[in-house]
């Protein structure tokens, strides 16, 4: 309804399709619903309070405190109702008759309803949301100039060319502009750039067709006519165009997946931009009361609904999904045709611009991502170092450079208790405090990486022997202090295997075997660190070579039981025996414990191996008891295999057996109590208030664990053979000796002497009050198959 759409906008019309003629007739004079280029405005990215929008439909549904006023229910669904009519009464008119009350008032009928929820919107947030009140005067800034222009067509046929109604008509651009502005400085300052960069994609190609379709008009506007006219006739199609170029940015940065409000303004304004552009191309057969009409009024309902959504938006944001990575290509795409178009016909050098910097900002965020790619692959996810495919990739190349340097493989010592003692999230947490400690380290020219597990590397440039010695020294003092995680504070060390290039070679494969085997000697003699040496490598091949055999043996049943009795010292009687496990190896013959067993530790096989022994353990009893034996077994149970699952898993193996749990006992060494006695030793006292025993194996070679006697649920003290071997000859280990069992005594626990060998250390030990005792002067380990018999000639002294 503005004027310039009944006296020159029309005769622009004319000029266009016609050359200009001087006398061209103006049919539109009763024309309500103003001929306006398009006001289609929306955001580039993002709502103001969230993209996950708490309302249920986008218009007017509230769902907090069982719904929102009825008053602004009513009220929309009045304004739905209104534009239904008027599209309605546009359709099954008379398009070449105006009708006052159903082409005109009915349209201002539909926009004062829609200032009305406005204004709601403004009183529930009391008017202190300023996107919420620059909205509302847009909508009030439109509506009074439909309503002037409407008043002052009274009786006449068109108010000229230009008219006051065209000051709100303009008014209402800058301030949806500054409402949508508002949103976008909420939104926009929370996004990543490539986000950001989608936007600005999507707005260029959106204003490069716009460009091109309102190209007549530019070109045409501004021939003829006084100052004023072409200074309104212009500023609708540029304004047009930022409002286009703002559809776009939304669209590119919030996809298809917007939440219900945003789509609906879209909508309204792609039908009030598309009533718009037809007007003002110059449509024919155009008359007032046309359906065209009904796309501003449905636009400003559209306004209207936005408005009202904000006042009850509530926080969030979604991921970028497959639609919204839709918007950026659709985008390109339309650019793309642009300049395609522009290749054969002669088009506005401004659409060309805007697509070509549309073309070459969606290469931006490819060249982004495609790095980002690479960084993703040559990174470790959990500590942020660099993995083993920088380490392979970067490495090669510095040996080439030739020069001296150094390989270290670090191996954290007994992470995987930690692991299966505290859970995967703490072991996660552990090593991702490790390689910052490390990072701490490392020079800016050297190469930190994780290779996986527990297990790191760095690559040290320009230095010899010496310089990699104190490196290495430099990495193990940066644990030395604990490790504060949560609620735990835990100790750790680690075993760096060093090799030296270009002494013991230039190829990366090498210097990690040899770095690897370094670690291996450094582990088992507890060093901490262990520069490679030629004299390494038989000894580190066999360590090496004999994990894969020990996975093997696990798979072939290579692996046997013997027991070991456990002997009263005062009458000889059996209390028990001990399962100790045999290797039967293919080459090498039967091979015991100590050759096997701290490999096992160390490659993570302990649990199987474990479980392994138990469950011929328990199964050995279930026969035992079945020829009338009831004897204890004894099982030796590794750190890692202490887990929260452990009680229900030996309940439904002794279950399985019919085995009672009183003819079981764990021994644990104090070392694995003493690492994380709080979780140790919730589960030991789950498994003793089930009927398990349990026993403190090797007592006296690890931790000071004197304190943690009173508190742990155990049974037994197992006293180590090196305190037994040392009684003969020496009066203060005899006396260490009996302190401890007068301590063991005092907190009602059992102990058993280690090492028994000999008939002198037997009646020492019996002398000092020992209980029980193991060694070959007392029985000697026997295999599965002679232990009934055995045990049959000589009598237990009690069952379990």
């Amino acid at each position: 309804m503005r004027s310039i759409g009944r006296g020159y906008r029309r005769s622009l019309r004319y000029r266009v399709s016609q050359g200009f003629p001087q006398d061209a007739p103006d049919r539109t004079a009763a024309r309500i619903g103003p001929p306006r280029l398009a006001v289609a405005m929306t955001v580039t990215a993002g709502t103001e309070d969230g993209d996950c929008m708490r309302r249920d439909t986008p218009l007017a549904v509230d769902t907090r405190r069982g719904g929102r006023w009825d008053a602004t229910r009513v009220l929309t669904a009045g304004m739905v109702i209104l534009l239904v009519v008027y599209t309605a009464g546009l359709l099954l008119g008379d398009p070449d008759r105006f009708e006052p009350f159903s082409d005109g008032w009915l349209c201002i009928l539909t926009e004062l309803a829609a200032v009305a929820l406005c204004i709601g919107a403004a009183v529930r947030t009391r008017f202190s949301d300023p996107q919420i009140l620059l909205g509302t005067g847009a909508v009030i800034a439109y509506t009074t100039g439909d309503a002037y222009y409407a008043a002052s067509l009274d009786g006449a046929d068109s108010l000229g060319f230009t008219s006051l109604a065209d000051i709100p008509y303009l008014a209402f651009y800058p301030l949806m502009l500054g409402s949508l502005a508002i949103v976008l400085v909420r939104k926009l300052r929370g996004l990543m750039w490539p986000v950001l960069l989608d936007s600005l994609v999507g707005a260029l190609a959106a204003a490069s067709l716009m460009a091109l379709m309102l190209a007549p008009i530019l070109q045409t506007g501004t021939a003829g006519g006084t100052f004023v006219e072409v200074a309104v006739t212009v500023a609708y199609p540029l304004l047009d165009l930022l409002v286009v170029t703002a559809v776009g940015g939304v669209l590119a940065s919030k996809g298809l997946d917007m939440g219900p409000r945003w789509p609906v303004l879209i909508a309204g304004m792609i039908l009030f931009s598309a009533s718009d552009v037809a007007y003002a191309l110059g449509i024919e057969d155009y008359s007032s009361g046309s359906i065209i009409d009904a796309g501003w009024v449905a636009g400003v309902v559209a306004v209207a609904a936005w408005v009202d959504g904000a006042a009850g938006t509530g926080q969030g944001r979604r991921s970028r999904g497959v639609p919204e990575l839709a918007a950026p290509l659709v985008s390109t795409a339309s650019a793309l045709a642009v300049l395609v178009i522009g290749s054969r016909l002669d088009i506005p050098l401004l659409a060309v611009v805007f697509a070509a910097t549309s073309l070459g900002l969606a290469s931006v965020p490819l060249a982004f991502r495609n790095r980002m790619l690479v960084s993703l692959a040559r990174t470790d996810e959990l500590t942020g170092l660099p993995n083993r495919r920088a380490l392979l990739t970067d490495v090669p190349d510095r040996l080439a450079e030739g020069g001296t340097g150094a390989l270290f493989i670090v191996d954290l010592d007994r992470f995987k208790h930690v692991n299966d003692a505290l859970g995967h999230d703490v072991g996660d947490a552990l090593l991702v405090q490790v390689g910052r400690r490390f990072r701490r380290q490392v020079r800016p020219g050297d190469l930190l990486a994780r290779l996986g597990g527990d297990e790191f590397a760095v690559f040290v440039s320009g230095v010899t022997e010496d310089g990699a010695v104190a490196a290495a020294r430099r990495l193990g003092a940066e644990l030395a202090g604990p490790v504060e995680l949560g609620t735990s504070s835990l100790q750790v060390s680690a075993s760096i295997g060093i090799a030296l290039t270009p002494r013991d070679g230039t190829d990366l494969s090498l210097l990690m075997r040899k770095a690897d085997i370094a670690m291996f000697r450094a582990k088992a003699q507890r060093t901490g660190f262990h520069v490679y040496d030629t004299t390494d490598d038989d000894d580190g091949e066999l360590r090496l070579r004999t994990v894969q055999e020990i996975r093997a043996a696990l798979a072939e049943d290579q692996f046997e039981l013997h027991y070991q009795p456990k002997v009263r010292l005062a009458d000889h009687e059996v209390i028990g025996v001990e399962a100790l496990v045999r290797w039967n190896h293919p080459t090498r013959g039967q091979l015991p414990p100590s050759a096997f067993l701290p490999l096992a530790e160390e490659a993570g096989l302990m649990p199987q191996l474990s479980a392994l022994v138990l469950r011929r353990a328990v199964r050995r009893v279930s026969r035992w008891r079945a020829e009338g034996l009831d004897v204890i077994v004894a099982v030796n149970m590794s750190g890692s295999c202490i887990l929260p699952c452990l009680p229900h898993d030996i309940a439904g193996l002794l279950e399985r057996h019919d085995v009672p749990a009183s003819c079981l006992m764990l021994e644990i060494t104090e070392d694995v109590l003493m690492s994380t006695p709080t979780g140790t030793a919730g589960i030991l006292a789950r498994l003793r208030a089930a009927g398990v025993q349990i026993s403190i194996d090797d007592f006296g070679t690890g931790y000071s664990s004197l304190a943690y006697l009173r508190d742990l649920p155990v049974d037994e003290l197992k006293l180590d053979r090196s305190f037994v071997t040392a009684m003969e000859g020496d009066p203060r280990a005899g006396a260490l000796v009996g302190s401890i069992i007068d301590l063991a005594h005092s907190l009602g626990l059992r102990v058993v002497a280690e090492g028994v060998n000999g008939e002198q250390t037997r009646e020492e030990l019996l002398t000092r009050g020992c209980d029980f005792g193991q060694g070959f002067h007392l029985a000697m380990p026997l295999p599965a198959s002679e232990v009934g018999p055995w045990l049959a000639a000589r009598g237990v002294a009690a069952g379990c």
